[in-house]
């Protein structure tokens, strides 16, 4: 059995767990806009910890089978699935068509960075 460190997977899953606590860090207070804003700061501080508990693993074993380049670009494109979800179903957001143009060119950017090199 491969090493679970060497799947392509992981890196993904971990990548996907941990935007949600960064989306929750720094988007979930909006709905407390009457709590003190040192008392948001410390929560968001707190949920943080878990992204990064997260992010460091996918990063460091996900460059045994990724690029810099392509992490970076499957975090960017995470980041955005999971910020529309809670986007919408958190915040209570409407999903307008300028952001699912914005979206697809940033899927375009995907496709470009996983090109063969040759």
């Amino acid at each position: 059995m491969p090493d679970l460190t060497q799947s392509r997977w992981l890196p993904i899953v971990l990548l996907t767990c941990s935007n949600v606590f960064m989306t929750l860090a720094w988007y979930g207070h909006l709905k407390f806009k009457s709590k003190p804003l040192l008392l948001v700061i410390l929560a968001s501080w707190g949920i943080a910890l878990f992204e990064y508990v997260l992010q460091v693993p996918a990063n460091r074993w996900g460059s045994s089978v990724y690029s810099p380049f392509q992490l970076k670009i499957l975090q960017e494109v995470i980041t955005l699935v999971v910020f529309t979800g809670f986007a919408l179903l958190y915040l209570g957001e409407r999903f307008r068509w300028n952001y699912l143009a914005a979206f697809l060119c940033i899927l375009a950017a995907v496709a470009f960075t996983f090109l063969p090199k040759a």
